[in-house]
């Protein structure tokens, strides 16, 4: 039988974390007085602990039902949310459910019923249609980022998916957004409101904003020029269409310069692979949609490019919140043409930078990406991945980078001098018994 065998002060240990900011502790103090909390707070200021703690103090250790339904707008967001959970340490199981990889695997997750649930609304409300996920005993809902599942038209699933929650008791509302509506079947009774954005945006001292303005109403030669200029540095440049996004990082590709893409098109793998490869090192520029804008654990990056103006000022602000994050500094840049002016919402000086080049294209990354069809459900981690490189495929510790390791696939940095020879060394050789192809991650 499980036990609460966690404290507060064990959590923060095992997330690394010191303290509870102050966002954090209102939230936990406004949940323990309210039924319905409504948390609005910045991109990247903390919310997911914010409403995991509350919701963890509702959670009976001796159900054997599922308690808490958390439900968000993108996969990536929900994946998140589920990495956080467990490394929190607390011995209740969570599962994860969205679209674009098997529901099999869904299924068998949800036959011992997990504590917690996290997904996005097509993919929960399909699970509740066909008797996977039992809502009868589900007290506590959480609607992480729910402006941008009403935004991007999840309405329906959302309406759906509460009107099955006969038990429910108690509603977490989170947001970086003010002044969205909350649509009657959520529910909300005398909801309490923290609004933080204001605090978010006086203590703002590590983004600078600047601008750039290009002749063309292209701007792609602007953008080439802007991102030589930049040099390599991790940078996300934002478009406002799929279809601007592969065509820019295919025309950025023929001028020599290094990118991934990604996009809500792209296969759940292909994504992964974007991400992944983002992350490590392989390659320092992420173009992309203002699906990257939320959600995303990515740290460390510098630059934002607004390649295409935003389309309101949440879009200018949730983008901006990929940089700048906990303390460390970034930069902004809006790519303006002739016809282009700044939004009125944006009101603080803003630098232009004058290019004046040619510049030289940045280096290329030192890093590739290794694609290994094992994961955790082949009972693969990142130990067994490391040790195998090592001893077969001859790489030293500092030949080896970063190693992302999914359900049933896994990615892992190494350095792009060694790889050919380690490819050839390992190509008969195999992991935990398994015979597999590894390759270069495409």
């Amino acid at each position: 039988m499980q036990t609460k065998n966690y404290t507060v002060e064990q959590i923060l240990a095992n997330l690394n974390i010191e303290a509870l900011n102050e966002m954090q502790q209102a939230s936990v103090a406004a949940n323990e007085q309210h039924n319905d909390v409504m948390l609005l707070s910045a991109t990247g200021s903390g919310k997911t602990l914010a409403f995991l703690l509350p919701m963890l103090s509702r959670l009976d250790p001796e159900s054997r039902d599922s308690q808490a339904l958390i439900i968000v707008p993108s996969r990536e967001l929900a994946m998140q949310i589920e990495k956080v959970f467990k490394q929190m340490g607390t011995g209740f199981k969570i599962t994860c459910c969205y679209g674009g990889h098997k529901r099999e695997i869904e299924e068998n997750n949800l036959i011992q019923p997990p504590a917690v649930i996290v997904g996005t609304p097509g993919r929960l409300a399909d699970h509740i249609r066909r008797g996977n996920i039992k809502t009868g005993h589900i007290r506590t809902l959480v609607l992480d980022e729910f402006d941008k599942s009403l935004e991007l038209g999840f309405t329906g699933e959302v309406s759906e998916i509460i009107e099955a929650l006969p038990a429910l008791e108690k509603r977490i509302l989170t947001s970086a957004t003010e002044a969205v509506e909350v649509p009657e079947f959520v529910g909300l009774q005398s909801v309490a409101e923290l609004n933080f954005l204001d605090e978010a945006n006086e203590s703002d001292n590590g983004l600078a904003i600047k601008k750039v303005l290009s002749g063309n109403k292209d701007k792609l030669d602007t953008l080439f020029q802007l991102i030589c200029y930049l040099g390599n540095r991790s940078t996300i440049v934002f478009c406002n269409h799929r279809e601007s996004v592969e065509r820019t990082h295919e025309l950025l590709r023929a001028k020599g310069i290094l990118s991934e893409f990604y996009h809500g098109a792209m296969e759940q793998r292909d994504r992964d692979s974007a991400l992944c490869k983002f992350r490590n090192g392989t390659s320092n520029l992420l173009v992309t949609t203002d699906l990257a804008a939320r959600g995303l654990d990515i740290p460390n990056i510098r630059y934002i490019i607004h390649y295409h103006l935003p389309l309101g000022e949440d879009v200018y602000t949730h983008r901006n919140g990929r940089t700048a994050r906990m303390d460390a500094s970034g930069t902004a840049i809006l790519i303006l043409s002739a016809e282009e002016r700044l939004p009125a919402y944006i009101t603080e000086p803003v630098e232009e930078i004058k290019l004046e080049g040619p510049y030289e294209i940045p280096e290329k990354p030192k890093w590739s990406t290794l694609y290994i069809p094992l994961g955790k459900k082949n009972k693969v981690n990142k130990i067994d991945i490391v040790g195998f490189l090592s001893a077969k495929g001859e790489l030293k510790q500092e030949d080896i980078g970063l190693i992302e390791v999914k359900d049933f696939f896994s990615f892992v940095a190494v350095r792009k001098t060694k790889v050919s020879h380690m490819l050839q060394l390992v190509k008969e050789e195999r992991i935990k018994g398994k015979k597999v192809k590894i390759e270069v991650a495409k």
